[in-house]
């Protein structure tokens, strides 16, 4: 509930910058052109594939790839050859050249059609749930170069020192979570996977598990852990912490950790 309180406040806050001048034109784009004082010279075009405009008394115009303020200054050093201090402005009135694509598990994979200016959280506010995702692997990769880009820090912890402005054509992956679960089998009430958060015990994940059965050895706790293509056998002597409080014996779980409670008739 914070999450999504946060960011309908988020979208709020930055609403009016979504269509900032900084947007680059792209193919498929409409554009509004106007000349001040000039209705003829004035007109609303599409840009083609080949990332032109045509307009009256100027012709051909490259307009891919300019933000709307670079494509006005360029469009009056051509007016001025044919009339005296032309004042133009450049209007972006519908975007088709703003998608990012998703993919890696995470999140259902897709394209999405930025509604003009996009940062990060705002795009990552409208994809749903991440109750799958692995946000702590999950990256941007930019014109062939990944960008390392903190989504955990931005999405989860709010720190939108974090964030960063979208562009068209981005890939952004973002992982299932099957390396965060945390297996509990054994003697408990409810066998079944956790997922792995900060600073989680293994008492956390037993009792999220329903806790041990009657028949529970709960002084015979094994925790098994990949290290090094090796697994590694912990035995955790659960009872003594619980009745005894040796918290020594509550140790931190990490990702992909599997428990074992030991089950035996006495």
């Amino acid at each position: 509930m914070k999450k999504v309180l946060f960011c309908i406040i988020f979208s709020l806050v930055f609403l009016s910058v979504a269509f900032a001048n900084d947007y680059l034109i792209g193919d498929g784009d409409t554009l509004k052109i106007s000349v001040w004082g000039e209705p003829e010279l004035s007109a609303v075009t599409i840009v083609r594939p080949d990332g032109k405009i045509t307009l009256p008394a100027v012709g051909d115009v490259r307009a891919s790839g300019y933000q709307p303020i670079e494509l006005a200054g360029k469009l009056t050093e051509d007016l001025k050859k044919i009339m005296k201090e032309p004042i133009v402005t450049v209007t972006v009135t519908g975007i088709t050249n703003n998608k990012v694509y998703v993919f890696g598990g995470g999140v259902p994979s897709g394209v999405h059609n930025l509604p003009g200016r996009t940062s990060l959280l705002r795009f990552l506010c409208r994809l749903g749930s991440f109750e799958n995702a692995d946000l702590k692997r999950a990256y941007i990769v930019r014109e062939g170069k990944k960008l390392d880009v903190n989504f955990y820090h931005l999405f989860i912890k709010g720190d939108l020192s974090k964030d960063v402005m979208l562009k068209a054509e981005d890939i952004i992956y973002i992982p299932d979570n099957e390396l965060n679960k945390i297996y509990v089998i054994g003697a408990v009430n409810e066998p079944k996977y956790v997922f792995y958060r900060e600073n989680m015990r293994i008492l956390d994940a037993i009792l999220e598990a329903g806790g041990f059965t009657k028949f529970a050895k709960e002084n015979d706790v094994l925790v098994l852990r990949k290290k090094a293509g090796k697994t590694e056998t912990i035995v955790v002597k659960a009872k003594d912490l619980m009745t005894e409080g040796d918290l020594k014996e509550n140790i931190a779980l990490e990702p992909g950790d599997v428990v074992i409670v030991k089950e035996g008739i006495f």
